[in-house]
């Protein structure tokens, strides 16, 4: 049974989706059935008959009675339920292969293109928009839906969507005289810093500031006898495309707060740390040692002015706004990818319901937007201006 459960986990949007199914079914047709005997019992009173006692059946032995059992035995109730679900998904699996494949072709009918690995009837999409819904109706504070929302993208998110850009990534040369180094790293807002050697793509290490202390301390504040790539742990590389949800796992088993992000080729592309991740969840987290720039200056008129290199999911988290995040992970990335041209200061453009201004560039980088809320629901079209 245990190895049966384990089958199951390992598809569970098939095993959601199928139980989603199977619950609708069995719901529906108990209520059909029931009002079919009630009106013929009652007559027309048969139906107010029937919805005041299945609403009570469903709500106590559909919905209450069994997630408590769940909840309160959650592993005796999954081996025991573990061959009736497993029969049911079966059973129901084509019917839901076949209900996929029809949405999929009604969607790409209204020009909605959803990829072949994405789920349709995904448990994470039903929780979302319960949250979201509750939000509407003040039953759950903004506050809390971002946080619900940031937990459940953790599977969707990259670490490059969060990491620090190699660009503002704060790097050491550890070829520097050793007092230089010392006052680089106190001197940093980061407990953390990257050394390396020869080119600022070729880390070889992380200098902890606590380790460079203690150091310090061993060599009765001298910083000339320091030696800072012995001090320097061994740097840990992850690929981009690592998700968060797995990062985060991988942070907690190697009990690790700083990783070096790298692509296909190798490069160094940025720097994610443990913090980066808990802030998809819980929002900013600021120490008295931050400086206190996020970026995002709100206007009198309802507009924003932003830096370019603002995360849009910062933007959207801070002004609740839905601006698309597939394609690009800045705001000024955004506003090239859909210009699909580097744009030059004063120049506008309208898309997705917004109009961004470029205000000011350095070379080949957007480094301040406006950006205007136009009063309608985002769209696809886009105009230069």
């Amino acid at each position: 049974a245990a190895r049966l459960v384990n089958r199951l986990l390992a598809s569970r949007e098939r095993l959601i989706g199928a139980m989603l199914i199977g619950n609708n079914v069995v719901n529906i047709g108990a209520s059909a059935l029931t009002t079919t005997i009630f009106v013929a019992l009652f007559g027309d009173a048969g139906v107010l008959y029937a919805t005041a006692t299945m609403s009570v059946l469903v709500v106590v032995f559909a919905e209450v009675l069994p997630k408590t059992i769940a909840v309160a035995k959650p592993d005796r109730t999954a081996l025991l339920l573990a061959r009736p679900v497993a029969i049911t998904v079966a059973l129901l699996g084509p019917i839901l292969t076949a209900i996929e494949a029809f949405i999929r072709g009604l969607l790409r009918l209204f020009g909605v293109r959803i990829e072949e690995n994405q789920p349709i009837l995904s448990a994470t999409e039903e929780l979302r928009g319960t949250v979201d819904l509750l939000e509407e109706e003040g039953a759950v504070v903004k506050d809390e839906a971002d946080m619900f929302g940031g937990l459940l993208d953790l599977s969707e998110l990259e670490v490059s969507d969060v990491m620090v850009h190699r660009t503002y990534m704060h790097s050491v040369n550890i070829e520097l005289p050793a007092p230089d180094i010392l006052q680089e790293v106190l001197a940093s807002n980061n407990t953390r810093l990257p050394i390396w050697r020869d080119s600022p793509e070729n880390i070889v290490g992380i200098l902890h500031a606590k380790d460079v202390l203690r150091a310090l301390a061993a060599a009765h504040g001298d910083p000339a006898k320091l030696d800072f790539a012995r001090i320097a742990t061994e740097p840990w590389f992850v690929p981009d495309t690592t998700s968060l949800a797995d990062q985060l796992k991988a942070f907690r088993s190697r009990k690790a707060h700083v990783a070096l992000v790298v692509d296909e080729y190798g490069e160094v592309m940025g720097l994610v740390t443990l913090e980066d991740i808990l802030e998809e969840i819980v929002g900013d987290i600021s120490d008295e040692h931050d400086v206190q720039v996020h970026g995002v200056r709100p206007q009198p008129n309802g507009s924003i002015v932003v830096e370019g290199s603002v995360p849009i999911r910062d933007v959207n988290r801070a002004m609740d706004w839905r601006l698309p995040d597939e394609d690009a992970t800045t705001v000024a990335g955004l506003v090239i990818h859909e210009a699909q041209t580097i744009p030059d200061a004063g120049q506008a453009f309208t898309f997705h319901g917004y109009r961004f201004e470029v205000l000011r560039k350095h070379r080949n980088r957007i480094t301040q937007l406006r950006v205007t809320p136009l009063g309608r629901e985002p769209g696809r079209s886009q105009a230069a201006e």
